[in-house]
């Protein structure tokens, strides 16, 4: 994959245009999120989510109310957070949606929404970013020598960076099939206690209302098993943050108690988290130990809790070395090539695309 130069921004002059001189704006329709199945459904269902660019699962509607123009930018009323939507999609009310008045495409959408992106701290729950604001909102551009936007310039732009993280996940590729990897059928496998591989800490916080909110801030760990764990985002408190580079070990929680997930950023989580450290842990270790760890949660309910003592005699199966020891190089080279494979899907797909276009 040739890599191609990134266009220099601090080389281009910049004017401010409005977004309603640039862009169509509508809002979705009425559609209940909690009357619709989101699993199971053919259209992407785009919501205020301020990550996973607003999907939230998948629903079929009356597809008179499905959005069949695009690429265009959503961006929630109350988040303000911006996304290009390159294919069909149910959204709500309380969405915006921006269609270009010239034909443009999905990476020079990709750049306005970076810099329609600059200005969401100003809005909020109480100043939302509704379509009458959102026309009159100003956005800085690059412009040609005869002061219009250099739409050529944005677009060369994001390709360019494209290019580099999509030069980056082959270079992972290929890493990643020049290992040999022994298959899990022909290892040797042993228990080992959990508090004999960790040193836990438990989660420090009381309780998310001692805690101040912040979507920019740290992540809040408690007891689910969903979003990694992940509650809400607060204020970083010095005193209670954990270290990332672990594993969270849910303690409590129905439909959660069992299970742990892996923790590479700092963050804040609850009592009724217990974090494990360890000299051998890394991201891809941490995925391994996370799914062995996982076997075991179909034990624990309400009136058989996984409190610290139990924990710490909780065992796993590992895959381990002639030596009797646990295998980290072995786990750390298998789940690279598991996650290889997931890219190498995603870069087929990326380069059926473009030669289709």
């Amino acid at each position: 994959m040739p890599l191609i130069d990134t266009p220099s921004l601090a080389d281009k002059v910049w004017r401010p245009f409005v977004i309603g001189d640039l862009f169509e704006i509508k809002i979705g329709k009425a559609i209940d999120g909690n009357k619709v199945d989101r699993v199971s459904g053919r259209y992407a269902y785009i919501t205020r989510k301020e990550n996973t660019n607003g999907l939230d699962g998948f629903i079929d509607y009356d597809e008179n109310f499905l959005n069949v123009t695009f690429p265009v930018i959503t961006i929630g009323n109350e988040t303000a957070q911006p996304y290009v939507q390159n294919f069909p999609f149910f959204t709500g009310t309380k969405v915006n949606i921006l269609s270009p008045k010239n034909s443009l495409s999905q990476f020079v959408l990709m750049f306005i929404a970076q810099s329609l992106r600059v200005h969401k701290e100003k809005y909020s729950y109480s100043f939302t970013i509704n379509s009458t604001r959102l026309r009159k909102q100003k956005i800085l551009l690059p412009v040609t020598d005869d002061g219009s936007p250099d739409y050529e310039f944005m677009e060369n732009y994001i390709r360019a960076h494209e290019t580099k993280i999509l030069q980056r996940y082959v270079d992972f590729v290929t890493i990643a099939d020049a290992a040999q990897i022994q298959p899990l059928s022909e290892k040797t496998w042993q228990e080992f206690f959990i508090g004999d591989l960790f040193r836990l800490e438990t989660g420090k916080a009381k309780g998310v209302n001692h805690l101040e909110l912040d979507e920019r801030g740290i992540s809040y760990l408690g007891a689910t098993n969903r979003n990694n764990a992940v509650l809400n985002f607060v204020r970083p408190v010095e005193n209670l943050i954990q270290r990332g580079n672990c594993i969270a070990f849910i303690r409590n929680g129905e439909g959660s108690i069992g299970y742990s997930v892996y923790k590479r950023e700092d963050f804040i989580a609850t009592s009724d988290i217990t974090c494990g450290y360890a000299d051998f842990l890394n991201e891809y270790i941490g995925w391994f130990i996370t799914t062995v760890a996982d076997k075991v949660r179909g034990k624990y309910n309400f009136n058989y809790k996984r409190s610290d003592t139990r924990l710490k005699r909780e065992k796993i199966m590992l895959p381990v070395t002639d030596g009797g020891s646990p295998d980290y190089e072995f786990m750390e080279t298998f789940t690279r090539n598991q996650f290889a494979q997931t890219v190498r899907r995603y870069l087929d797909f990326v380069e059926s695309a473009l030669v289709k276009k």
